[in-house]
């Protein structure tokens, strides 16, 4: 008999799953994605509004409360939540911060230079105190490649500019990716994503990196890309 080495084995797994969910994301026509990420330790998987997470991987984190996977259907009050996360940060590892408006810019800047570098269309974008949204068209990158690229660009210039120590987490993890596959979606995203910083009291987020969305589908011309959404005549 014949023995496999471990770790043969496990790199195979992990070129399976990889080439799975390519596979998935091809065959399912995605136009662009919704890229979502956190600043270090807001939005944890017990938050009182739900969140995307499944489990709590930190142990200290349990004893908030049980992870809820989505959004809730009623959502708790603005008390609520910032008792949770008052609880929270004297739980976590480290200081529990948000960005202030000039922070914000600082991350749009180093997320703009990232975006022409690496060819990407982006359509719609938030920098919120907390979290930030991101609509990119398809691109030879996937998702989660994106967001690492925008995350490492952000915080190499917050570190620079002395916004954050070194030690300190900038971002709580890799984030989410939200496929989009018609227009009516991606639009439907764009219009969440633009009032975002107007639930908060701010003003409309502007930035000359941003492309105003044509209706573009791969494989599909601007003038006919609403076509995937009109209903075939019986």
């Amino acid at each position: 008999m014949v023995e496999v080495d471990p770790r043969n084995r496990k790199r195979a797994s992990i070129s399976l799953v990889v080439s799975r969910v390519d596979s998935l994301e091809n065959r399912r026509m995605v136009a662009a994605y919704h890229l979502i990420w956190t600043a270090y330790g807001w939005w944890l998987p017990n938050d009182p509004r739900g969140s995307m997470s499944k489990e709590i991987s930190v142990r200290s984190l349990r004893e908030l409360g049980p992870c809820h996977h989505g959004r809730k259907t009623v959502q708790p009050q603005g008390r609520a939540i910032r008792e949770f996360y008052e609880r929270a940060a004297e739980k976590l590892r480290h200081e529990l911060l948000t960005f202030p408006p000039n922070q914000c810019g600082c991350i749009a800047e180093a997320m703009g230079k990232a975006i022409r570098r690496h060819g990407y269309t982006c359509c719609a974008a938030a920098v919120m105190p907390d979290h930030v949204h991101v609509l990119i068209r398809k691109h030879r990158d996937r998702g989660e490649t994106m967001i690492a690229n925008l995350q490492a660009a952000s915080r190499e210039l917050l570190l620079r500019r002395g916004h954050r120590d070194k030690e300190h987490p900038v971002w709580g993890g890799p984030g989410w990716v939200v496929f989009l596959e018609t227009p009516t979606d991606i639009r439907r995203v764009i219009h969440y994503i633009e009032r975002n910083p107007i639930k908060i009291g701010w003003p409309v987020q502007q930035w000359e990196w941003v492309t105003e969305y044509d209706g573009w589908l791969s494989g599909l011309s601007p003038h006919r890309s609403d076509l995937r959404n009109r209903k075939r005549p019986r």
